[in-house]
């Protein structure tokens, strides 16, 4: 009997340490570097697009991935997703990549341009990264619940969103 409430707790205590776990406490941070909010800064008003050559893929501890879009005209700090998502969604990008992202741009406070991905686009391949909803949404979060219900099935790659040519996430391309 004791074995048996021994492996109950076990497999309780599993479920408390999973990925899914974490990804429902995680919590806003203000970037130090440049005053952002992560993952919730992302602001519908200002989404646009912007093609260039992505450079100096790196993660802040406790931070998104990011690396460098230069534009020719201007040049981006892009902040994508958390390690683990970019990890699932099998990204890759080696330096000078050309990419079109589309998401939030913003001004850092360290007198930057950012821009929080909502979806990236690699052009050689014609490969779409999917990181956030139409509403600007984590898809790395899951499903949105609330008053007005589950917002759909989003939060894995597997799952993805879109569908047939050009979709996005893993199993997609």
């Amino acid at each position: 009997m004791a074995w048996a409430f021994l492996l109950l707790f076990l497999w309780g205590a599993s479920f408390s340490f999973s990925p899914g776990m974490a990804l429902a406490q995680e919590k806003d941070i203000v970037l130090p570097e440049s005053g952002i909010h992560y993952p919730g800064g992302f602001d519908p008003n200002t989404v646009g697009e912007v093609q260039g050559r992505a450079y100096g893929y790196s993660q802040a501890p406790g931070g998104p991935i990011q690396f460098r879009l230069d534009s020719g005209k201007e040049t981006y700090r892009v902040m994508a997703s958390p390690q683990w998502y970019w990890n699932d969604l099998e990204a890759k990008m080696p330096d000078g990549t050309e990419v079109r992202v589309r998401g939030s741009k913003s001004l850092g406070k360290d007198g930057n341009l950012y821009l929080i991905a909502q979806e990236m686009r690699v052009l050689s391949t014609g490969k779409t990264y999917a990181f956030r909803d139409d509403d600007g949404y984590p898809l790395w979060k899951g499903p949105r619940t609330g008053a007005q219900g589950s917002r759909g099935g989003f939060g894995s790659p597997q799952k993805g969103i879109g569908g047939g040519p050009g979709g996005m996430g893993k199993g997609r391309r």
